[in-house]
C-alpha cells in the first residue's frame, strides 16, 4: 500500500516556475514507477511525465518536454516535478500516482494515487 499527497501547486504567471512534490508513505515507495498526470475541467486525466525507481529513466509527454522535470529522492519518500515556462495550457489538477502495471503513460495502469494540487496559470 502506497498513500500519496501532492503540494506545491498554486497560481503563477505565464512563463513562470513552480515545483510540485508528492510525498509517500510505505516503505515500497522506492520500487515503484512514479507517474505525474493532470486534468482540467471537461478533459481526460492525461500523462504528463515518469520516472523509474532509480530516477535515472524519466519520460514526458512531447507537450511538456524540455519544460518539465522529473525527479525522486528514495531517501526523502518524494518525488518532483519541476514545472518552468508555465502556460496557460498548463493550468490542471496535477496528480501524482504509483505504477503497478507497465505502460507508464496509462492512467490504468497506476494503482495509487494522491488527491491532486490545483496549478493555474495567468496569461
Amino acid at each position: 500500500q502506497v498513500q500519496l499527497v501532492e503540494s506545491g501547486g498554486g497560481l503563477v504567471q505565464a512563463g513562470g516556475s513552480l515545483r510540485l512534490s508528492c510525498a509517500a508513505s510505505g516503505r515500497t515507495f522506492s520500487s515503484y514507477t512514479m507517474g505525474w498526470f493532470r486534468q482540467s475541467p471537461g478533459k481526460e486525466r492525461e500523462f504528463v511525465a515518469a520516472c523509474n525507481w532509480s530516477g535515472v529513466r524519466t519520460y514526458y509527454a512531447d507537450s511538456v518536454k524540455g519544460r518539465f522535470t522529473v525527479s525522486r529522492d528514495n531517501a526523502k519518500n518524494t518525488v518532483y516535478l519541476q514545472m518552468n515556462s508555465l502556460k496557460p495550457e498548463d493550468t490542471a489538477v496535477y496528480y501524482c500516482a504509483a505504477l503497478r502495471g507497465v505502460s507508464y503513460y496509462e492512467k490504468s495502469d497506476y494503482d495509487y494515487w494522491g488527491q491532486g494540487t490545483q496549478v493555474t496559470v495567468s496569461s
